[in-house]
């Protein structure tokens, strides 16, 4: 296995009781040969007095915005200074098995793939699992990938190298299916079919949105962000709820808690 660099990408906003352990799941892997690039919106809370007792490590970097800007700037921020081969996402309240790394980096240079995800399971508030464990399809063309919004971003990783520098436009909600959305040009993504990260359900997030908000997100994601014409994006976003429906059925399983 090459020890090529992995950029992690977490921007975070008031997740100061979540990314110590979102830290420290980074700090258990395997895989040494990373740097971990926080990218805070401005955050009211006590992320900044968690993150700064992990500042001594040299290989995680913070970097405060001075005004909210959402989280699709700040992603886009943290990708213009990632330096590494392969580049990693990690929301700051979400958590990674400690061999995460290393087995998607050995599955993508085995097989000579550029864009991958993983299997990864619901937990609580608390760090405690839900019983949910969710998957998704082995091969993701362009075609799929603007049917639904498989890959957990927690889960994917993709080669720089190949895939390039890649900024978004500033969407509210469904950023990371944006960059899906642009990578997916450059390369296909495969699945890894092993449960190697975990997936925090909070009150508020967007998964908890009603339903007609949702689907307004998606039709600016095809809108806004992929620049598609109106019908264009009324029929994208209604094969998108479609597919989702497929997805719960297919790739969403029940696990013993």
């Amino acid at each position: 296995m090459k020890n090529d660099l992995v950029s992690i990408i977490t921007p975070s906003y008031n997740t100061g009781r979540f990314i110590a352990e979102t830290i420290e799941s980074v700090l258990a892997q395997t895989y040494k040969n990373w740097e971990m690039l926080i990218v805070d919106d401005n955050s009211t809370d006590n992320t900044d007095e968690v993150v700064k007792k992990y500042l001594k490590n040299e290989r995680i970097k913070y970097i405060k915005n001075s005004k909210n800007c959402g989280a699709a700037i700040s992603r886009n921020k943290a990708l213009k200074l990632a330096k590494g081969k392969w580049i990693a996402f990690l929301d700051s309240d979400d958590l990674w098995e400690s061999d995460k790394l290393e087995k998607q980096i050995n599955f993508m240079i085995r097989n000579n793939y550029h864009f991958s995800y993983t299997a990864y399971e619901e937990i609580d508030e608390c760090s405690k699992p839900m019983g949910v464990l969710v998957k998704g399809p082995k091969r993701i063309t362009q075609r799929i990938m603007y049917n639904y919004c498989y890959p957990g971003c927690l889960t994917v990783m993709y080669d720089r190298q190949k895939i390039g520098l890649v900024q978004i436009e500033n969407l509210s909600k469904n950023n990371d299916y944006a960059m899906w959305l642009k990578v997916i040009k450059k390369s296909d993504c495969y699945f890894l079919d092993e449960c190697l990260a975990k997936y925090r359900k909070r009150k508020g997030s967007i998964s908890n949105y009603r339903k007609f908000k949702l689907i307004k997100f998606h039709y600016f994601l095809y809108r806004v962000g992929e620049k598609r014409s109106v019908m264009f994006s009324i029929l994208l976003t209604i094969k998108n709820i479609f597919y989702g429906i497929l997805k719960k059925i297919i790739y969403v399983k029940k696990t013993d808690v």
